[in-house]
This record gives structure tokens, C-alpha cells and sequence, in this order.
């Protein structure tokens, strides 16, 4: 038996446990458990091990939350609008489609402004959203039933100042 075996009982129940600091906390706060957690895979099992880590919890969180929090969607147009709106309503940050062909070549172009896990962050010779990549192409996946791949071309850290993915389907 498995002991951290993901489901959404593990959130827990908010409103009796934090009655009064709520389900609010601060980005950086967020980000001091994602970046240690991340040092400490990385010092383990590599900096590729880590990124693969991340890139497949992202894909496991990305499926759970369209699940829980996008679906049922009917058309791409509704898919796309209803993420807009969760993304920003939950503060994760701000979707925008730049290209879109999902009908034969099944490629899109989007960005997202004021990432969680990056906006801000100083500049670095790489990308760091690989769990964003990976919670990218779950949506995808999850709202075409088709495989889709993620991955960030642009990213704030290193000078884009926004995330972009170029998604793909495999």
C-alpha cells in the first residue's frame, strides 16, 4: 500500500482546520517548499532525475485538476475559456492563446503571465517551469483524450518576462 498516493481527501478539509487563516498563503512561501524540495531531489538523484520528477507530478496534478475543476467541457473553445478563468481565479496565473491549430497539425502557442512558480524570480540560464510543462500537456490530454507534450520555450527566468509553452500533440 502506497502512503502519499495522491487523492483530494489529503487537501483536507479548510474551512474546519483553518478557520481563520483560510486557504490563502503567500507565493513565496509556495515557492520556498517547491525550490527545497527540488534542491534536495536534485542533490539525490540529478538535476535530470529532478526536472523528469517534476515534469511527471506536474502531469499527475494537471489531470486531477481538470477533473476536479474544468471538466465537462464540450468544445475547445469552452476548454480554453473555463482554464482562463479557473487559472486566474485560483491565482496560478494569466493564460493567454497565441496560436492555436488543434485540428491537424495539433499544435498551440500559449503563454501565461505572472506564472506562480516563476514570475519574478531572478534571471538564469535555463527555464525552471518543467511541472508547469508537465501540468500543461495533462490538460491537454485530459480535455482530448490524445497525447500532448509541453514544453516551455520562453520562460521569466530567463528574460521572456512571461512562460510560453509550445504544446504539441504526439
Amino acid at each position: 500500500m502506497r502512503k502519499y498516493e495522491f487523492r483530494w481527501e489529503l487537501l483536507g478539509d479548510l474551512d474546519s482546520g483553518r478557520p481563520n487563516l483560510g486557504n490563502q498563503v503567500d507565493v513565496d512561501l509556495y515557492r520556498l517548499m517547491q525550490f527545497t524540495v527540488r534542491d534536495i531531489l536534485e542533490e539525490r538523484y540529478g538535476a535530470d532525475e529532478s526536472d523528469s520528477i517534476f515534469y511527471a507530478a506536474g502531469k499527475k496534478a494537471g489531470a486531477e485538476f481538470y477533473k476536479h475543476f474544468i471538466e465537462p467541457v464540450s468544445s475547445a473553445e469552452e476548454f480554453v475559456s473555463k482554464t482562463q478563468e479557473v487559472l486566474r481565479e485560483k491565482r496560478i496565473g494569466v493564460l493567454r492563446v497565441e496560436e492555436a491549430m488543434l485540428e491537424g497539425e495539433g499544435r498551440v502557442m500559449l503563454t501565461i503571465d505572472e506564472d506562480l512558480d516563476c514570475s519574478g524570480l531572478p534571471e538564469l540560464d535555463y527555464e525552471t517551469c518543467i511541472y508547469d510543462e508537465g501540468f500543461v500537456s495533462a490538460l491537454f490530454e485530459s480535455f482530448s483524450m490524445k497525447k500532448w507534450s509541453a514544453k516551455e520555450i520562453d520562460c521569466w527566468t530567463t528574460g521572456a518576462r512571461t512562460c510560453r509553452f509550445l504544446v504539441t500533440e504526439e
